[in-house]
């Protein structure tokens, strides 16, 4: 799977959501402009000790990501969509967009994708959810249509057995 993020601007949403890319084995790709340093404290800290685990890739814009990626199929989260994040069927290869945290994506973009437009469902007075539980809530469903394929799926206790 791969998460991408357009121009994202709050450090501790992308460290958060490095962590959880680097824990289910997404690829992480930011769109420029990004709205911090890729040195911050506040996104390393948020990524804890997981970096050295992590696939990302950074891209000077929308155009450069879609160059460099031939183009990729994606699906748009976005609070404008028609169709919840559990109506579609993703791909193993799926890259999943999430816009900046202030604006979204840009509907010049979503407007070419009315297809693959997905939304995560809220109470109408309700305008967004945090961007990383976002990415975290529809990673989880694409990896759950997935069977959780090369993941840990079963947990010991360490001091102590189920039996």
């Amino acid at each position: 799977m791969n998460i991408v993020l357009l121009e994202p601007e709050i450090p501790h949403n992308t460290g958060n959501i490095a962590r959880t890319c680097a824990a289910t084995g997404a690829k992480l790709h930011l769109i420029k402009p990004l709205g911090f340093s890729i040195e911050d404290k506040y996104l390393k800290r948020a990524g804890l000790d997981y970096w050295h685990m992590l696939d990302i890739t950074i891209y000077e814009d929308y155009e450069d990501f879609m160059e460099k990626n031939d183009p990729p199929k994606i699906y748009m989260s976005t609070t404008k969509a028609r169709h919840t994040y559990t109506e579609v069927s993703y791909e193993y290869d799926s890259f999943i967009m999430f816009g900046k945290e202030t604006a979204g994506i840009p509907e010049e973009i979503l407007k070419d994708h009315d297809d693959t437009c997905i939304r995560i469902p809220m109470v109408p007075n309700a305008r967004s959810l945090n961007l990383s539980n976002s990415v975290a809530i529809v990673l989880y469903e694409a990896l759950r249509q997935h069977q959780f394929e090369h993941l840990l799926q079963e947990g010991k206790l360490t001091k102590y057995s189920w039996e």
